[in-house]
Parts: structure tokens; C-alpha cells; sequence
């Protein structure tokens, strides 16, 4: 019985971090900051149940708190779900005061209680000094692999199979009544006021998973990896929208794929029309997928093209075929992978055409960032090829900037597409860059952003090389891609 209970309430605690960082990401974005306040968190939550467990322990007959722990701590796991719900609703944004409220609310109150529960079994199975290594030692141990089973379970098959919502009232109900089995055991074995809940903690139980049930979620879909859902224009009936997390993803029109709503998205159709004649078809490769926006559109204005698209999450191709009239064929693919895992699969010189479009929340993976990671895109283009991404970054610029210098190491043709606020310095948003081993044609580039009713400059040359300052180069050994972005815009700018 101790050996399960110790590796239950640890389990538990694990499954309450990771679903916890799904739980917040759809009001806070995915972001290296957002890991790290989730897991700072629980680890907090975790010393300081197991310290408060230990000291509570050696005051009071731990046989009159084992099961309460247990039911309490399951009860607040089931709350969590409506509770962050709730207060997501209000603490939107990756500003750090919404990041770090919000991860704490998410783990520490049940993981603290939850924690608490190893070192009291500690001290019901402490018989004499003599065996304190070996008790301690052993409950440790069994701790331990109940959060490492928790881990993998969670991860690679809990994930996959249920939603966040079904997780976290699972795992919480299961802890209540195994609770609830504990003190009845411990009732049976001691009597008097060892093993009593109070009904109350049922009750908190029972009126959240009432609650998790009626709380408002943004989801009409949970990914592997985002908070999904696709909404209508009400402007333009055709009109879809893929949202992914806290972000507008991309546009699909679906009765007409050359209608590019998005600015960015026009920018790299621009770039597209000018660096290869009219009408003839490319071998394209796309980081990233989306709504498959631009291959829609190549396919359209360039039949014949072949385009691979590299997405990693199999719930949003899904979503594609399902919401926004996706047909595949062998000239349009989609390839489930991380895009640096399919950039590395590329034959040499393939592909006339790269557009990176990948996004973790609002920055670009960092593994497709570095200079490794454009050695391969630079491998996979022929000859006269070009790599188009979007960015997003504001003031200072940090990222793009960085992104730019990264992009001048690798391709000796670099420009930057923006709007004259953000190539001064002065604003931010979307930004698109190319990058090729041949001459760009800056001019026929401007002409097409016009056509594509932007107005949108075409930096390069010195220009470009003032912007980029001596921003780092990224690499695969130092690339701080989150610390360097600037997520959202200075109030009142």
C-alpha cells in the first residue's frame, strides 16, 4: 500500500505539470518562458510539500493525514482545469506577470499537497534509526519512477489519445478515490480518527469536475501541440480561419486559394511571383504548414508544382482536411515530421523554392533558426533557388536581426521586407526575409509587393547591413531565440 501511494501521488504530480503547460498555453502561447514557469512551479510546489509533509510528519500521526492529503490534493487537480479556464480568460498575453499567474495557479497548491504525501509514508515506515537509509532510500526510489512513468505515459500516449480536460479530471478522480481507498484501509487497520476525510473534500472534487465540464475552453480541437479551432469570416463566406494557441495562424479561402488575406502571406507570394517566371512550376518545400496557404496558392497560379510540406503536428493536417477542404495529391504532400528532421531527408539541389513558415507560438523553433539549419536549406535548393520565411519580432529586434546575420553567414544574397516603421527600427509585426546563392531581384520584388497592394520597402545592401548591426549569429550551440523576442509591441507604440 505505501509503495502505491508513493508512487501514485509522485505520478500525479507529473501529469499535473505537463498537462498543465497544455492547460495555459492556449491563453499564454508556447514559449520557452512559459516551460519554464510551469516547471519552476512544480518543482517549488514539490520542495515545499516535501518539506512541509516531513515537518508536519514528525508533530502529528500521520495516519490521521495520508488519506485527506490524497483526496485534497486529487480534488485540486480536478479544480485546476476550471479554475485556469476562468482566469485565462482574463490573463491573456505572453507578458510575464500573465506567464508566471498563471503557471502558478496551474500547479503549486495540488502539487505542494500532493507532495506532501511521500514524506509522511516515510515516517509510517520508519521502524527504527537502524533502517532510515533503506526506507528512505527505497520510498525515494518508488517516488521517483512514479513520476518518470507519469512522464512517458503522459507524453508519448495520454497526450495523444485524450484531451488535457480528460487527463486532469482522470488523474485527479483517480487520486481521490484511491484517497478514499487509503482511508478506509488505514480505518480497518487503526481505528479511531486515522484515515477520516471530510466530506467536504469530496464535495470540492465532485463540484469541480462539475465545473471542468461547463468552463469556457477556446478549443475546438487539442493537437499534440496547440489549442486548435477554425472560425469564419463574417466578411467573406468563403473566408476560414486556423487558429493555433493564442495566434491567428493562417487565412483559407476555400473557394478561391489566390485570395491572401494575411499581409505576410502576400509577401511571400510576391517573392514567389518575382523570382521565377509567370506560370511555370516549382519544386517547393514548406517548414511549417498551417492551412497550407501558400501551396494552395502556387498550386493555383502555378499548376504543376510540386510542393512537400513538413508539419509536426498531426492534429492540425487533420484539421486541414477536415475544416479547410485540404486534398492531397503528388503534387501536393504533407509529410508529418519536425521540419529540421525533413530538411536533413532533402536531396541536394531539389527544391527551386523554401518557405519557412514555422512557428512554436510567436517565434520561429529555434533548431530551424541557426546556421545549421540553413546549411541544410541551402543544400536542399538548386541552383538560382530561394528561401522565403516570416518572422515576427518587435522592438528592439532582437530576433530579427539576429535571424538576419544568421541568414548573411550562410547565403551571400540577403534582403529584408517589411514596412518602413519596422526597417527603421521603430515598429514591429510580421516581417519576411529571403535569402538565395544567386542575385535577388530587389526591384521586381517591390513591383510584386505593390501588386500585391503592400507597401512594404525591400532592404539590402547597406541598408540591411545598418539594421543587422553586429546582431549574433544563431548556431546550434547558443541559439536564445526567446530571450531575443520581443513577443508583443510596447503599450501606447
Amino acid at each position: 500500500m505505501t509503495a502505491a501511494v508513493t508512487f501514485l501521488a509522485s505520478g500525479a504530480v507529473l501529469v499535473l505539470e505537463i498537462a498543465g503547460l497544455r492547460l495555459i498555453a492556449p491563453y499564454v502561447g508556447v514559449t520557452l518562458q512559459t516551460n519554464t514557469a510551469v516547471i519552476g512551479f512544480a518543482l517549488a510546489a514539490i520542495a515545499l510539500g516535501a518539506w512541509a509533509g516531513g515537518a508536519v510528519a514528525d508533530r502529528t500521526d500521520p495516519r490521521r493525514l495520508l488519506a485527506p492529503l490524497l483526496v485534497a490534493g486529487g480534488a485540486l487537480v480536478v479544480a485546476v482545469l476550471p479554475v485556469v479556464r476562468f482566469a485565462g480568460s482574463v490573463l491573456t498575453g505572453a507578458d510575464a506577470g500573465s506567464v508566471l499567474l498563471l503557471a502558478a495557479v496551474a500547479v503549486v497548491v495540488p502539487a505542494a499537497l500532493l507532495s506532501a504525501v511521500p514524506p509522511m509514508v516515510v515516517k509510517l515506515q520508519l521502524a527504527s534509526l537502524a533502517e532510515t537509509g533503506a526506507v528512505v532510500g527505497r520510498l525515494s526510489g518508488i517516488g521517483t519512477l512514479g513520476g518518470i512513468a507519469a512522464t512517458f505515459a503522459t507524453g508519448f500516449l495520454l497526450i495523444a489519445v485524450f484531451p488535457v480536460s480528460g487527463i486532469l479530471v482522470g488523474t485527479g478522480l483517480v487520486t481521490v478515490l484511491a484517497g478514499g481507498a487509503v482511508g478506509f484501509w488505514l480505518r480497518r487497520r487503526s481505528g479511531g480518527s486515522a484515515g477520516r476525510v471530510p466530506l467536504a473534500l469530496f464535495l470540492v472534487a465532485l463540484v469541480g469536475a462539475l465545473l471542468a465540464a461547463v468552463a469556457p475552453t477556446p478549443c475546438q480541437a487539442e493537437t499534440a501541440y496547440h489549442c486548435a479551432r477554425v472560425v469564419a469570416d463574417p466578411e467573406r463566406a468563403s473566408g476560414r480561419v486556423l487558429l493555433l494557441d493564442t495566434l491567428r495562424h493562417s487565412y483559407v479561402d476555400l473557394a478561391d486559394p489566390t485570395h491572401l488575406e494575411f499581409e505576410y502571406v502576400r509577401a511571400i507570394a510576391a517573392v514567389t511571383d518575382a523570382t521565377a517566371p509567370a506560370g511555370r512550376p516549382l519544386s517547393a518545400l514548406h517548414l511549417g504548414g498551417g492551412g497550407l496557404t501558400v501551396p494552395r496558392y502556387l498550386a493555383a497560379v502555378r499548376p504543376g508544382t510540386a510542393s512537400l510540406v513538413l508539419e509536426v503536428d498531426p492534429g492540425v493536417v487533420e484539421i486541414d482536411r477536415e475544416q479547410l477542404g485540404l486534398v492531397e495529391s503528388d503534387r501536393l504532400r504533407v509529410r508529418v515530421t519536425d521540419a529540421r528532421v525533413g530538411l536533413a531527408d532533402e536531396a541536394a539541389g531539389a527544391r527551386d523554392l523554401v518557405v519557412g513558415d514555422a512557428f512554436g507560438g510567436l517565434s520561429v523553433p529555434w533548431q530551424l533558426t541557426t546556421v545549421e539549419a540553413l546549411d541544410l536549406v541551402d543544400r536542399a535548393l538548386a541552383d538560382g533557388g530561394v528561401y522565403v520565411a516570416n518572422l515576427i519580432d518587435h522592438p528592439p529586434l532582437g530576433f530579427v536581426r539576429a535571424e538576419l546575420a544568421t541568414l548573411r553567414a550562410v547565403f551571400p544574397h540577403v534582403l529584408l521586407l517589411a514596412r518602413e516603421e519596422v526597417v527603421a527600427g521603430e515598429d514591429g509585426g510580421n516581417v519576411v526575409v529571403v535569402a538565395s546563392r544567386s542575385p535577388l531581384p530587389a526591384d521586381a520584388i517591390g513591383a510584386a509587393l505593390r501588386g500585391h497592394d503592400l507597401t512594404w520597402q525591400v532592404a539590402g545592401g547597406q541598408r540591411l547591413a545598418g539594421f543587422v548591426g553586429d546582431a549574433e549569429v544563431l548556431t546550434d550551440d547558443s541559439a536564445p531565440v526567446d530571450q531575443l523576442l520581443t513577443p508583443y509591441a510596447a503599450p501606447g507604440s
